[in-house]
């Protein structure tokens, strides 16, 4: 009898494979076909080639046995470009093998876990996909590459590269009862090359949002590759309840990991690899419950909300959607290897007066030979219990109880030196902690100092090189060559810069005048310099026009080695970044040029454009009627900004009527490290604005120094430098001169010292 039955059995599933099929699909119009007539265990082939502007829409349903597999014909070769999307929307459905290239999706997701609201995805399933450079034309339109709804979705082996408009990269929804306690699993990805956002909205991933941070969402992120996030503050951004983040690697990424609402997620054995890059944090925590146990902190440098451990003061009787009070944290059993100070009651100010309280902070392990600090405290800390943790005796701070100098040693391991504590100090583990800890963690709390398995780091670290992301896929390098031509007339110039190449250009002027009558638009990167040392005169004579130079996004403009003088142009502005807001960024640089007689603004960052870097040494600019440099119109309080790193050093100003700098971040945001200014070892002589304003004035700049310059009468009887700031800044004012110049209006921001005023 229990023949008959197996035998039975048997016949049965070979009966039902029997009548799987494969079904090869080459459009739209047969994948919307071939998903209708799909059963549980159909293998669905999208054939190689371009699926330009295509909405690829699935809702049936498998089974676990059987699911549906949607499969690229060859892994990479299955290309979606143009306004194209994907929804899934039923239930075990496997998605294989898409590269999402050339093209980009308005405001909805690229991938949706959802078809309609009616039709959400359960059990199903994205894997060996490419999402890469998929951006809206168009900076601030915002939307997301990935959105989880449904339960018990899964994403991986994807790489998702180069976003660069506004919007979290991957965002898990709690918006129904149907997308909660979801269980998502999202493993084994790479997530690289995202450059600072120049916003809030940065983020890689997102949990949840503030209006349902107190669900239970129980997404699991673990064994993941992080590498050169620098999107904005928050890597991912943590606001529900009930996560846990795992085996990640994180490299050189200029953010953290921020529990930021929701309670009683956890932290666990991650690598927070900075490699001494400015920036690089590890784990902010705010809200109850949170627990970050047996990870390593290396060569972080972050400050601040970026500090490598940062757990915050909140505000009292807080809504949850602001900043509840830091209870009932564990952090435990962590190394920091080489790290900048931590922080304790981050973010004290009027508003957050509430101290953590009821946090267990015990046996970690501190390895620093060059930082003078452990930690910065900012307000009350007395109601954290600190316990055998153990720190290196070159650190010179004086510590509170529960710290410990002692010899620390170190081991190498996985590429990497770990701290090893010189001692055998154990510090027994609660036994309430342990309970917990066996229900929340992977390994047990450990009564010894530090990681409590070091072998673990060379286990992630083989897995971000060799198991996370899309296998078939390699980013390639730009292969450019450098065209360099002579130009005598304007009309050469012209012609070079409208021949549509993708080569650097390198424009060598052999005139003495350029008179233009249309605005040049920059379309590849271009270096207009000359080996004259006479004054070239320059000049757009069409007066109807607001620019003479456009910087388009995606290029760089540099100016070497000219003198210009600029008598005639009748343009208002010189030279300005890309008008469209596109999601590219561009850059402008300028060295050993001399510009004269400028009647515009010499340089003006459009409305919602970014560039990475404008840096501008050895430079004069004298006899001007207008302003300089200026970076003045994001206006919508939401805390953009034109600009990552702006650099002005050892240039003069001289003679000029107009304001020489003014650079604008408004809003409250604090989610960003920018805009960066450095004006340095610059000579300004017989300069003034032309009314009241300020000659030189930073409102919500996050960091400047202004050091060593020397102010010659200018702006007399007005304001030389006004520092304005709506939220906590950085800014060094020091070694400068002041002769029968303005005064200077400071804020508690400004750190001023060995300035000279005569």
């Amino acid at each position: 009898m229990l023949l008959r039955i197996l035998f039975l059995n048997f016949s049965l599933l070979v009966s039902i494979i029997s009548l799987a099929k494969t079904i090869v699909v080459k459009n739209q119009e047969e994948l919307a076909r071939a998903n209708k007539e799909a059963k549980p265990g159909d293998l669905v082939i999208l054939q190689n080639g371009e699926w330009n502007n295509v909405i690829l829409a699935l809702n049936c349903n498998g089974t676990k046995e059987q699911p549906i597999y949607f499969k690229a014909q060859t892994p990479g070769k299955v290309l979606i470009t143009g306004n194209s999307k994907l929804k899934i929307g039923g239930n075990y459905i496997i998605v294989d093998g898409l590269y999402f290239t050339n093209g980009y999706s308005d405001a909805e997701s690229v991938i949706t876990f959802r078809n309609n609201s009616d039709e959400i995805a359960n059990n199903c399933r994205v894997t060996n996909t490419v999402i890469n450079d998929f951006n809206n034309p168009k900076r601030l339109d915002a939307n997301y590459w990935i959105s989880f709804y449904g339960k018990k979705n899964r994403l991986d082996h994807c790489s998702f590269l180069n976003k660069k408009n506004l919007g979290v990269l991957l965002a898990v929804i709690l918006d129904d009862e149907r997308s909660r306690e979801n269980f998502h699993l999202i493993d084994h990805n790479y997530f690289g090359l995202r450059i600072p956002l120049a916003s809030n909205a940065g983020e890689i991933i997102r949990v949840g949002v503030s209006e349902h941070c107190q669900f239970n969402s129980n997404t699991q992120i673990i064994d993941n590759y992080f590498e050169h996030c620098d999107g904005e503050t928050e890597i991912i951004s943590i606001k529900s309840c009930k996560n846990i983040i795992r085996n990640n690697l994180f490299k050189e990424c200029q953010g953290s990991v921020v529990l930021r609402h929701g309670n009683f997620n956890t932290v666990e054995s991650n690598i927070f690899f900075g490699n001494n890059k400015e920036g690089t944090g590890g784990v902010r925590i705010i809200n109850k419950g949170q627990w970050v146990v047996n990870n390593l902190f290396y060569k972080c440098r972050g400050v601040g909300f970026r500090s490598p451990m940062s757990i915050m003061n909140g505000i009292p009787n807080s809504p949850a959607n602001r900043y509840l009070e830091v209870s009932e944290a564990v952090v435990s059993n962590n190394s920091f290897y080489e790290c900048t100070p931590i922080s304790f009651c981050e973010g004290s100010d009027s508003e957050r007066t509430v101290q953590p309280y009821n946090v267990k902070f015990l046996n970690n392990l501190f390895y620093n030979s060059k930082d003078k600090q452990l930690y910065n405290i900012y307000d009350d800390c007395s109601r954290i219990s600190f316990t055998g943790n153990l720190v290196s005796e070159a650190i010179q701070q004086e510590l509170t109880d529960g710290f410990f100098k002692t010899l620390i040693t170190t081991k190498n391991t996985a590429n990497l030196v770990v701290p090893v504590a010189g001692i055998n100090l154990t510090t027994p583990v609660p036994d309430s902690l342990k309970s917990i800890g066996k229900l929340r963690l992977a390994n047990a709390l450990d009564s010894k100092q530090g990681l409590s398995d070091i072998n673990q780091l060379q286990k992630i670290i083989n897995n971000a090189s060799n198991a996370c992301g899309a296998k078939w896929f390699s980013q390639k390098n730009k292969i450019t060559k450098t065209v360099s031509v002579n130009c005598k007339t304007a009309a050469e110039v012209i012609q070079q810069i409208n021949c549509i190449t993708k080569n650097k250009l390198i424009i060598n002027l052999t005139g003495s005048e350029y008179g233009f009558s249309t605005p040049l638009n920059i379309n590849n990167d271009v270096l207009i310099t000359t080996s004259q040392k006479q004054m070239i005169k320059f000049y757009l004579s069409d007066s109807n026009v607001d620019y003479f130079i456009q910087i388009k996004a995606g290029t760089k403009l540099m100016l070497s080695n000219i003198a210009l003088d600029l008598t005639s142009s009748t343009a208002k502005k010189i030279i300005t970044t890309d008008t469209s807001g596109s999601s590219n960024h561009c850059n402008f640089s300028m060295s050993n040029c001399s510009i004269s007689n400028s009647n515009g603004t010499f340089f003006n960052a459009a409305r919602s454009s970014v560039s990475d870097s404008i840096l501008i040494n050895n430079c004069s600019f004298k006899n001007g009627t207008g302003d300089v440099f200026k970076f003045i119109e994001e206006t919508d309080n939401k805390g953009y900004y034109n600009v990552e790193k702006l650099k002005i050093t050892n240039c003069t100003f001289a003679d000029y009527k107009g304001e020489i700098l003014g650079m604008l971040r408004s809003g409250r945001d604090e989610s960003t490290m920018g805009p960066l200014l450095i004006f340095s070892n610059n000579k300004l002589t017989n300069c003034f604005t032309k009314k009241d304003p300020s000659l030189i004035n930073i409102y919500g700049v996050q960091r400047s120094y202004i050091e060593k310059n020397s102010f010659i009468n200018t702006n007399t009887g007005k304001t030389l430098i006004l520092f304005e700031d709506a939220v906590r800044a950085v800014h060094i004012l020091r070694n400068n001169e002041m002769i029968k110049s303005g005064i200077i209006v400071t804020d508690k921001f400004v750190n001023s010292e060995n300035n000279t005023i005569h």
